[in-house]
Protein backbone atom coordinates (compact mmCIF):
# COMPACT_ATOMS: atom_id res chain seq x y z
CA UNK A 1 0.00 0.00 0.00
CA UNK A 2 1.02 3.28 -1.00
CA UNK A 3 1.61 6.00 1.98
CA UNK A 4 -1.13 8.16 0.33
CA UNK A 5 -3.78 5.55 0.66
CA UNK A 6 -2.91 4.57 4.03
CA UNK A 7 -3.42 8.41 5.15
CA UNK A 8 -7.02 8.33 2.54
CA UNK A 9 -8.41 5.54 4.88
CA UNK A 10 -7.66 7.79 7.62
CA UNK A 11 -9.49 10.97 5.58
CA UNK A 12 -12.11 8.46 4.68
CA UNK A 13 -12.94 7.81 8.51
CA UNK A 14 -12.55 10.73 9.67
CA UNK A 15 -15.07 11.88 7.27
CA UNK A 16 -17.70 9.26 8.08
CA UNK A 17 -17.22 10.40 12.12
CA UNK A 18 -17.11 14.00 12.01
CA UNK A 19 -19.64 13.91 14.84
CA UNK A 20 -17.90 11.79 17.02
CA UNK A 21 -14.52 11.81 18.92
CA UNK A 22 -11.57 11.63 16.80
CA UNK A 23 -8.51 9.67 18.42
CA UNK A 24 -4.88 10.13 16.55
CA UNK A 25 -4.06 6.93 17.95
CA UNK A 26 -7.35 5.10 15.91
CA UNK A 27 -6.43 7.11 12.77
CA UNK A 28 -3.03 5.46 13.08
CA UNK A 29 -3.85 2.22 13.42
CA UNK A 30 -6.61 2.90 10.33
CA UNK A 31 -3.14 3.79 8.79
CA UNK A 32 -1.10 1.01 9.40
CA UNK A 33 1.17 3.47 11.05
CA UNK A 34 2.80 4.58 14.25
CA UNK A 35 0.92 7.79 15.96
CA UNK A 36 4.16 9.58 15.33
CA UNK A 37 4.77 9.39 11.66
CA UNK A 38 1.46 9.06 10.76
CA UNK A 39 0.82 12.82 12.22
CA UNK A 40 3.75 13.88 10.44
CA UNK A 41 2.89 12.05 6.98
CA UNK A 42 -0.80 13.18 7.72
CA UNK A 43 0.41 17.17 7.81
CA UNK A 44 2.55 16.50 4.76
CA UNK A 45 -0.01 14.58 2.49
CA UNK A 46 -2.91 17.15 3.94
CA UNK A 47 -1.00 19.96 4.36
CA UNK A 48 -2.90 20.73 7.91
CA UNK A 49 -2.19 18.92 10.87
CA UNK A 50 -4.24 16.67 12.38
CA UNK A 51 -6.32 18.29 14.66
CA UNK A 52 -6.33 21.70 12.53
CA UNK A 53 -7.80 19.56 9.55
CA UNK A 54 -10.62 17.81 12.02
CA UNK A 55 -11.82 21.22 12.82
CA UNK A 56 -11.91 22.84 9.24
CA UNK A 57 -13.85 19.60 8.64
CA UNK A 58 -16.31 20.29 10.72
CA UNK A 59 -16.76 23.89 10.52
CA UNK A 60 -17.94 23.22 6.78
CA UNK A 61 -20.76 20.56 7.96
CA UNK A 62 -21.41 22.59 10.61
CA UNK A 63 -22.42 25.60 8.30
CA UNK A 64 -24.40 22.32 6.27
CA UNK A 65 -26.18 21.75 9.13
CA UNK A 66 -26.53 25.69 10.01
CA UNK A 67 -28.42 25.69 6.69
CA UNK A 68 -31.15 22.80 7.21
CA UNK A 69 -33.94 24.29 8.91
CA UNK A 70 -33.34 26.69 11.75
CA UNK A 71 -31.03 25.01 14.25
CA UNK A 72 -29.90 26.49 17.61
CA UNK A 73 -25.82 27.67 17.31
CA UNK A 74 -25.14 25.46 20.19
CA UNK A 75 -26.93 22.10 19.10
CA UNK A 76 -24.91 22.44 16.25
CA UNK A 77 -21.92 23.36 18.19
CA UNK A 78 -22.29 20.62 20.67
CA UNK A 79 -22.76 17.76 17.60
CA UNK A 80 -19.61 18.64 15.78
CA UNK A 81 -17.67 17.96 19.12
CA UNK A 82 -16.77 21.72 19.98
CA UNK A 83 -17.24 21.99 24.12
CA UNK A 84 -19.53 25.27 24.54
CA UNK A 85 -21.37 28.11 22.20
CA UNK A 86 -18.22 30.41 22.87
CA UNK A 87 -15.27 27.52 21.83
CA UNK A 88 -17.65 26.97 18.05
CA UNK A 89 -18.27 31.08 18.32
CA UNK A 90 -13.72 31.18 18.50
CA UNK A 91 -13.28 28.80 16.48
CA UNK A 92 -15.72 29.86 13.60
CA UNK A 93 -14.87 33.70 13.57
CA UNK A 94 -10.94 32.75 13.73
CA UNK A 95 -11.73 30.29 10.25
CA UNK A 96 -14.50 32.77 8.46
CA UNK A 97 -14.06 36.16 9.67
CA UNK A 98 -17.88 36.51 11.25
CA UNK A 99 -19.51 34.77 13.47
CA UNK A 100 -22.31 31.63 13.68
CA UNK A 101 -25.04 34.38 14.48
CA UNK A 102 -23.28 36.90 11.87
CA UNK A 103 -23.40 34.01 9.33
CA UNK A 104 -27.00 32.87 10.13
CA UNK A 105 -28.68 36.28 9.57
CA UNK A 106 -26.50 37.58 6.00
CA UNK A 107 -26.06 33.44 4.76
CA UNK A 108 -23.11 34.63 2.75
CA UNK A 109 -21.23 31.92 0.82
CA UNK A 110 -17.73 31.10 3.06
CA UNK A 111 -14.65 29.11 1.08
CA UNK A 112 -14.63 25.96 3.36
CA UNK A 113 -11.77 23.29 3.59
CA UNK A 114 -12.76 20.07 1.62
CA UNK A 115 -11.63 16.84 1.94
CA UNK A 116 -8.58 15.67 -0.50
CA UNK A 117 -8.80 13.51 -2.62
CA UNK A 118 -5.00 12.35 -2.38
CA UNK A 119 -4.77 10.15 -5.10
CA UNK A 120 -4.68 13.37 -7.66
CA UNK A 121 -1.30 13.99 -6.78
CA UNK A 122 -0.39 10.24 -7.91
CA UNK A 123 -2.36 9.58 -11.06
CA UNK A 124 -1.40 11.10 -14.11
CA UNK A 125 -4.94 11.80 -17.21
CA UNK A 126 -3.54 11.27 -20.49
CA UNK A 127 -5.06 14.17 -22.60
CA UNK A 128 -8.10 13.25 -24.20
CA UNK A 129 -8.18 10.48 -21.55
CA UNK A 130 -11.17 10.87 -18.44
CA UNK A 131 -9.96 9.89 -15.41
CA UNK A 132 -12.68 9.14 -12.41
CA UNK A 133 -11.62 10.15 -9.08
CA UNK A 134 -14.57 9.29 -6.34
CA UNK A 135 -17.47 11.46 -7.81
CA UNK A 136 -15.47 13.51 -10.29
CA UNK A 137 -14.63 12.98 -14.13
CA UNK A 138 -11.70 14.66 -14.93
CA UNK A 139 -10.50 15.20 -18.43
CA UNK A 140 -7.54 17.15 -20.35
CA UNK A 141 -7.14 18.43 -23.89
CA UNK A 142 -5.35 20.71 -25.86
CA UNK A 143 -7.64 23.97 -27.43
CA UNK A 144 -6.76 26.65 -29.73
CA UNK A 145 -8.83 29.84 -30.06
CA UNK A 146 -9.00 31.47 -33.19
CA UNK A 147 -10.66 34.80 -31.93
CA UNK A 148 -10.89 36.31 -28.76
CA UNK A 149 -13.61 35.80 -26.94
CA UNK A 150 -15.37 38.98 -25.22
CA UNK A 151 -17.04 39.01 -21.57
CA UNK A 152 -19.36 41.47 -20.08
CA UNK A 153 -19.61 41.32 -15.86
CA UNK A 154 -18.54 42.00 -12.59
CA UNK A 155 -14.84 42.59 -11.59
CA UNK A 156 -13.96 42.42 -7.63
CA UNK A 157 -10.46 42.17 -5.98
CA UNK A 158 -10.03 38.88 -3.80
CA UNK A 159 -7.17 38.60 -1.19
CA UNK A 160 -4.68 35.55 -1.75
CA UNK A 161 -4.12 34.43 1.71
CA UNK A 162 -7.92 34.21 1.97
CA UNK A 163 -8.97 32.39 -0.90
CA UNK A 164 -8.37 28.09 -1.28
CA UNK A 165 -6.97 26.16 -2.60
CA UNK A 166 -4.30 29.20 -3.55
CA UNK A 167 -3.89 30.39 -0.08
CA UNK A 168 -5.11 27.52 1.66
CA UNK A 169 -6.94 29.71 4.18
CA UNK A 170 -10.61 30.23 4.48
CA UNK A 171 -13.13 33.30 4.91
CA UNK A 172 -15.81 34.84 2.73
CA UNK A 173 -16.01 33.43 -0.90
CA UNK A 174 -15.57 36.67 -2.71
CA UNK A 175 -15.41 35.18 -6.10
CA UNK A 176 -18.72 33.15 -5.47
CA UNK A 177 -20.66 36.73 -3.80
CA UNK A 178 -19.23 38.13 -6.77
CA UNK A 179 -21.42 35.78 -9.26
CA UNK A 180 -24.61 36.45 -7.35
CA UNK A 181 -24.82 39.60 -7.64
CA UNK A 182 -23.64 39.30 -11.01
CA UNK A 183 -26.96 37.06 -11.83
CA UNK A 184 -28.80 39.75 -9.70
CA UNK A 185 -28.01 42.28 -11.92
CA UNK A 186 -26.84 41.07 -15.52
CA UNK A 187 -30.83 41.65 -16.58
CA UNK A 188 -29.59 45.46 -16.78
CA UNK A 189 -27.09 44.06 -19.88
CA UNK A 190 -29.58 41.01 -20.89
CA UNK A 191 -29.77 42.22 -24.08
CA UNK A 192 -25.90 42.43 -24.80
CA UNK A 193 -25.13 38.85 -23.68
CA UNK A 194 -25.26 35.10 -24.61
CA UNK A 195 -27.62 33.81 -22.21
CA UNK A 196 -26.27 30.58 -21.38
CA UNK A 197 -22.54 30.76 -21.98
CA UNK A 198 -20.54 32.49 -18.60
CA UNK A 199 -17.09 32.92 -17.78
CA UNK A 200 -15.24 33.40 -14.07
CA UNK A 201 -11.55 34.56 -14.28
CA UNK A 202 -8.84 35.15 -12.00
CA UNK A 203 -6.10 37.55 -13.34
CA UNK A 204 -3.87 40.71 -12.21
CA UNK A 205 -2.38 39.68 -9.17
CA UNK A 206 -0.79 41.77 -7.29
CA UNK A 207 1.90 40.65 -5.20
CA UNK A 208 2.55 43.68 -2.99
CA UNK A 209 -1.23 44.00 -2.20
CA UNK A 210 -1.33 40.05 -1.96
CA UNK A 211 -4.35 40.55 -3.78
CA UNK A 212 -5.87 39.42 -7.45
CA UNK A 213 -8.76 40.48 -9.57
CA UNK A 214 -11.77 37.92 -10.23
CA UNK A 215 -13.96 38.39 -13.06
CA UNK A 216 -17.94 36.71 -13.11
CA UNK A 217 -19.81 37.26 -16.66
CA UNK A 218 -21.53 36.44 -19.71
CA UNK A 219 -20.24 36.03 -23.29
CA UNK A 220 -21.05 38.90 -25.32
CA UNK A 221 -23.52 38.72 -28.36
CA UNK A 222 -22.32 42.70 -29.64
CA UNK A 223 -20.87 45.10 -27.31
CA UNK A 224 -22.37 48.65 -25.83
CA UNK A 225 -20.75 51.77 -26.52
CA UNK A 226 -20.88 52.48 -22.94
CA UNK A 227 -20.87 50.15 -20.01
CA UNK A 228 -23.28 51.30 -16.75
CA UNK A 229 -23.76 50.07 -13.57
CA UNK A 230 -20.29 48.86 -12.69
CA UNK A 231 -20.20 46.27 -15.57
CA UNK A 232 -16.92 45.94 -17.12
CA UNK A 233 -15.62 44.13 -20.29
CA UNK A 234 -13.07 41.18 -20.20
CA UNK A 235 -11.44 38.92 -22.77
CA UNK A 236 -10.45 35.48 -22.80
CA UNK A 237 -7.96 36.09 -25.81
CA UNK A 238 -7.05 34.13 -28.21
CA UNK A 239 -4.19 31.54 -28.55
CA UNK A 240 -3.48 27.53 -27.13
CA UNK A 241 -4.58 26.47 -23.90
CA UNK A 242 -4.97 23.48 -22.01
CA UNK A 243 -8.39 22.75 -20.97
CA UNK A 244 -9.69 20.90 -18.14
CA UNK A 245 -13.11 20.07 -18.18
CA UNK A 246 -14.94 18.86 -14.73
CA UNK A 247 -18.22 17.09 -14.33
CA UNK A 248 -19.92 16.22 -10.87
CA UNK A 249 -23.13 14.84 -9.48
CA UNK A 250 -24.52 18.12 -8.95
CA UNK A 251 -23.97 22.16 -10.12
CA UNK A 252 -23.76 22.83 -6.15
CA UNK A 253 -20.39 19.87 -5.62
CA UNK A 254 -19.02 21.45 -9.04
CA UNK A 255 -18.34 24.52 -8.31
CA UNK A 256 -17.09 23.82 -4.76
CA UNK A 257 -15.03 20.46 -4.28
CA UNK A 258 -14.94 19.13 -8.03
CA UNK A 259 -13.90 22.60 -8.61
CA UNK A 260 -10.94 23.01 -5.81
CA UNK A 261 -9.91 19.27 -6.59
CA UNK A 262 -9.75 19.82 -10.14
CA UNK A 263 -7.33 22.79 -9.37
CA UNK A 264 -5.01 21.67 -7.11
CA UNK A 265 -4.45 18.44 -9.49
CA UNK A 266 -4.07 20.57 -12.68
CA UNK A 267 -1.64 23.31 -10.99
CA UNK A 268 0.03 21.01 -8.68
CA UNK A 269 0.42 17.57 -10.71
CA UNK A 270 -0.69 17.86 -13.90
CA UNK A 271 0.97 21.00 -15.35
CA UNK A 272 4.48 20.53 -13.35
CA UNK A 273 4.17 17.05 -14.58
CA UNK A 274 4.39 17.83 -18.15
CA UNK A 275 7.10 20.53 -17.60
CA UNK A 276 4.48 23.43 -18.07
CA UNK A 277 3.59 26.44 -15.75
CA UNK A 278 1.07 29.21 -17.63
CA UNK A 279 0.79 32.83 -17.86
CA UNK A 280 -0.49 34.61 -15.34
CA UNK A 281 -4.40 34.16 -15.72
CA UNK A 282 -7.13 30.83 -15.36
CA UNK A 283 -10.61 30.86 -16.58
CA UNK A 284 -13.95 28.90 -15.62
CA UNK A 285 -15.57 28.47 -18.31
CA UNK A 286 -19.82 27.13 -17.88
CA UNK A 287 -21.56 26.18 -21.16
CA UNK A 288 -25.06 25.42 -20.31
CA UNK A 289 -26.52 24.30 -24.16
CA UNK A 290 -24.43 21.61 -23.22
CA UNK A 291 -26.38 18.44 -21.98
CA UNK A 292 -23.79 17.85 -19.54
CA UNK A 293 -25.47 20.56 -17.01
CA UNK A 294 -23.26 19.94 -14.14
CA UNK A 295 -19.97 20.47 -16.42
CA UNK A 296 -17.69 22.86 -16.64
CA UNK A 297 -13.85 23.97 -17.63
CA UNK A 298 -10.86 25.14 -16.15
CA UNK A 299 -8.69 27.19 -18.80
CA UNK A 300 -5.53 28.04 -18.88
CA UNK A 301 -2.09 29.60 -21.43
CA UNK A 302 0.66 27.09 -20.79
CA UNK A 303 4.17 28.18 -20.48
CA UNK A 304 7.17 25.47 -21.19
CA UNK A 305 9.34 25.63 -17.69
CA UNK A 306 12.78 26.62 -17.71
CA UNK A 307 15.25 24.13 -17.78
CA UNK A 308 17.75 26.37 -16.21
Amino acid sequence: MHAWEAVQKSVDYIEEHLQENIRAEVLAEIAGLSPFYFQRLFKRLVNKPLQEYVKLRRLAEAIDTLNTGNPRILDVALDYGFASHSNFTRAFKDTYGITPEEYKKHRPLLNTFVKPILSLGYEMADEGVPLIVENIILEIRREHLDTPEVYLGLSADVSITAQTPVGERTGIDVPGQLWISYHKEKKAIDQYIHPNIELGMSYSADEEKETFSYFAGGLAKNIPQKLNGGFVQQELPEGDYIVCSIEAESFEELVSSALDQAGKYLFSTWLPRHGLTTKPFSAEKYNMTLQETNRMEIWVAPVTLSKE
